[in-house]
């Protein structure tokens, strides 16, 4: 190792960005750096989202369809081995509401609820929310609950 081989740790020296818009005679003045007009070379050019050079986006050329029903009415879907969890947990013993299923987060406040027939439930339950499946009305009322639609 000698003076004429030293060299800074790799990562310490950072080189300065180039100096652009700073006269002729540095090389970059003039334009700067960003060609001869054109929307790229205006102060102020932003690329909106999508823009493919003045060519029809892809977004505008592929065809729209389907249908969007505005009333549709979305509800969350719970399914009974959920509540089978609920009473094994011995959080509920044998009444479930709206407010049961919010306070364990199954369900939003402002949410609609369907109890679905997925899974085993053992437990006798009153169970009252907006809607029930057949095959979860039929569950619920086979092990000798009730299932209340609000």
């Amino acid at each position: 190792m000698n003076l004429s081989n030293l060299k800074p740790a790799e990562g310490a020296v950072h080189k300065a960005g180039k100096r652009v818009g700073r006269g002729q005679g540095s090389g970059k003045g003039g334009t700067a750096t960003r060609g001869h007009k054109g929307a790229k070379s205006r102060s102020g050019y932003s690329k909106k989202i999508g823009f493919e050079g003045g060519q029809m986006p892809l977004q505008r050329r592929v065809p729209k369809f389907g249908f969007t029903n505005i009333n549709r009415k979305e509800y969350t879907g719970i399914n009974l081995n959920k509540l089978q969890e609920l009473v094994d947990k011995k959080v509920v013993k044998d009444t479930i509401t709206l407010e049961t299923l919010v306070e364990n987060r199954l369900a939003g406040k402002n949410d609609l609820v369907k109890i679905l027939g997925g899974g085993e439930l053992k437990a006798s339950l009153k169970v009252t929310v907006h809607k029930f499946t057949a095959t979860a009305k039929a569950a619920i009322e086979a092990t000798g609950g009730e299932a209340i639609s609000l």
